[in-house]
């Protein structure tokens, strides 16, 4: 029972290419029995080999005609096959029979050829669809129980064990470990992680067991949003594709009304015979149709967007990878963006009579009851430092925290505030927070007692690959890049010199960034933004391409975004922009080989230099290769 059980799952998975095959087998016993003068079983097989090969096509050639009152060129092609084998038993010519089922086979195996390099790009797309378990192991009164990922709870811990899947996105708990992130954001190196790290649905962990809170629901999960932009991306044509179609529409009814014209008036105007009228105008509906033209933009797109999704680069649609090929200016978000939006210790200067340790001791022993921003980074660079929490601690928002440890009196904050208790602030050390200032730094005074220890520089750190990713985008020719940002003209310029972006836009609110874009689309047109917080979505709705930060974005950001970053690898934007041209050459290319190949084959058809089966091969053959020339893209 298990075998035939298979075997009709493989023909229902492959209706296509098991049609191809049974119309090849019974036209070639059709064709043997012909030559072998078996008229009666010839006549069984060959219409049989029309009927399997044919009959997908003549559905969806009918439903179409039917429903939708429009010709395709499904239809076409059946028309052309039945004119042949009625001319052939007209005229006789049981070769004419044959013609017509090599017409059929040729455009069944073109079907099966084209449905399969189709398969083969969503495969390449849909196979994060099985990267998440069924099932997740929850701790439930301290004991392990397996329930269905779809019953996770916020606030739920489960446990992943050594080699197992990440169920569900989440925040470590316990434990460490290394997570293969590659097929989510395509980091071809595991990753380190530990407590306070978020992990991802999908990821495979390493040698570690680990101890996870659902910070949010299975759904909402970074694969499960990645999955439905890849069915909304299968689902949506880009503008080339709708022009094709529409066209197509139009041709089929130009070709038809040709064919008849064709089919009646030579032999009044040049005296040809009724039977070559009638073959003529049968290969011409067959070599005239578009199908090259159609296949030359969808498999090319849809294999940009699968090669996009292996190296993080999420597009939404093909529309996007066409649009993004064409991008002649870019505006980036800086906080979140640019740089990774988390505060961090960059400098410390101390008194002769202190170290760097002792400043960081000292500071980190008050803001360790802060929930500040500021305090959490000085905590972060103490961390490896024995330090005793101070008490009586009272911080003054917008000026700096106070407290005792070891009986002494701990002042950290602005210089102001540190004045109310400090006589004198060191005449070298304003200097320094002078120049720290002007780069756009954050400074912090830190004081025991009386006395000054030091002073601390604090910025949110650009992100390492900033630079390089927008010295790249110059060398691809993007004729504009500048920055859009919320902060102060002073720390927006000094994060715009260290990576080498010329303009710079600051202090600005949402609607702001949305009126700036609109100004770079009146000289450039085509205009990238690229951001990662709820303040961007305007920005990244209004541009021409929309790209977001996959996990240091927004859920706003994500859904109103047109390209995601998986990884929030700023140089996959270049890699984004090179997809997209690439893309387009190779449309332009493939367009221009069907156009080639039809016009070709219309004069080859006149001369009178081809037949029918020729022509079915000429035509059937730039379908596939044009189809296959966009698979290109895949490696």
């Amino acid at each position: 029972m298990l075998y035939p059980q298979r075997l009709s799952q493989f023909t229902r998975e492959h209706a296509d290419t098991v049609a191809a095959v049974l119309c090849g087998l019974l036209l070639f016993l059709g064709w043997f029995a012909l030559h072998l003068g078996w008229l009666g079983l010839a006549f069984l097989l060959l219409p049989a080999a029309y009927v399997i090969g044919g009959y997908e096509s003549a559905r969806e050639g009918l439903t179409t005609l039917f429903k939708e009152k429009e010709l395709d060129v499904d239809l076409l092609m059946i028309v052309a096959a039945i004119g042949a084998a009625s001319l052939g038993l007209w005229r006789r010519e049981y070769q004419l029979i044959i013609d017509g089922a090599i017409l059929i086979l040729i455009f069944a195996i073109s079907g099966a050829l084209e449905g399969y390099a189709m398969a083969r790009t969503e495969r390449s797309i849909r196979s994060l669809m099985s990267l998440t378990p069924d099932t997740a192991r929850v701790l439930l009164q301290g004991r392990e129980e397996e329930i269905p990922i779809s019953q996770l709870k916020l606030g739920d811990e489960i446990v992943v064990k050594p080699g197992e899947l990440i169920p569900t996105d989440g925040i470590i708990l316990s434990g460490y470990s290394t997570l293969n992130q590659a097929a989510i954001t395509g980091e071809s190196l595991p990753v380190e992680k530990t407590v306070g790290a978020e992990v991802f649905a999908g990821t495979l962990n390493g040698y570690g067991a680990l101890q996870i809170k659902v910070h949010k629901p299975a759904q909402s999960s970074l694969i499960q949003r990645v999955i439905r932009l890849v069915e909304q991306a299968q689902t949506e044509a880009p503008p080339s594709q709708e022009f094709i179609d529409r066209f197509e529409k139009g041709y089929a009814k130009i070709i038809v009304v040709a064919g008849i014209l064709l089919a009646t008036l030579p032999p009044f105007l040049w005296a040809w015979d009724w039977e070559t009228t009638i073959y003529r105008a049968l290969t011409f509906l067959v070599v005239a149709s578009p199908c090259a033209l159609m296949a030359a933009i969808m498999p090319t797109l849809l294999s940009g967007i699968a090669n996009g999704a292996r190296q993080g680069i999420l597009f939404k649609n093909g529309a996007q990878l066409e649009k993004i090929g064409k991008v002649r200016a870019i505006a980036f978000d800086k906080t979140g963006t640019l740089t990774t939006g988390q505060l961090q210790v960059l400098q410390v200067i101390y008194a002769s009579k202190y170290t760097r340790y002792d400043v960081l001791k000292t500071a980190a022993s008050v803001e360790s009851s802060s929930e500040h921003p500021i305090g959490k980074a000085i905590v972060q660079a103490a961390s490896d430092l024995n330090w005793v929490a101070a008490i009586q601690v009272q911080a003054i928002p917008g000026q700096g925290i106070v407290g005792i440890t070891q009986e002494q009196k701990i002042i950290v904050g602005n210089a102001v505030f540190v004045q109310q208790y400090v006589t004198n602030l060191p005449e070298d050390m304003r200097e320094i927070v002078q120049s720290w200032e002007q780069e756009g730094k954050t400074v912090v005074w830190v004081a025991r007692g009386a006395e000054v220890m030091g002073i601390i520089a604090i910025a949110d750190e650009v992100r390492a690959q900033a630079a390089v990713t927008i010295s790249r985008l110059k060398k691809l020719g993007i004729e504009q890049i500048v920055m859009l940002t919320g902060d102060n003209e002073e720390t927006a310029r000094s994060v715009a010199k260290a990576i080498g972006i010329d303009r710079v836009y600051a202090q600005l609110l949402p609607e702001d960034k949305l009126h700036v874009i609109r100004r770079l689309q009146q000289k450039y047109q085509t205009v990238a933004m690229v951001g990662d917080g709820i303040n961007d979505a305007p920005a990244l709705a209004q541009a021409s391409v929309g790209i977001a930060m996959g996990v240091s974005g927004s859920d706003v950001a994500l859904e109103t975004a047109d390209i995601v970053l998986m990884a929030d690898r700023l140089e996959k934007i270049a890699v984004a922009i090179h997809l997209g041209r690439r893309s387009q050459f190779i449309v332009k290319q493939n367009i221009v080989v069907a156009l080639g190949f039809i016009m070709l084959l219309l004069v080859g058809n006149f001369l009178g230099n081809i037949n029918l089966p020729i022509g079915v091969i000429g035509h059937e053959g730039s379908t596939v290769l044009v189809t296959l020339s966009g698979l290109r893209l895949l490696k």
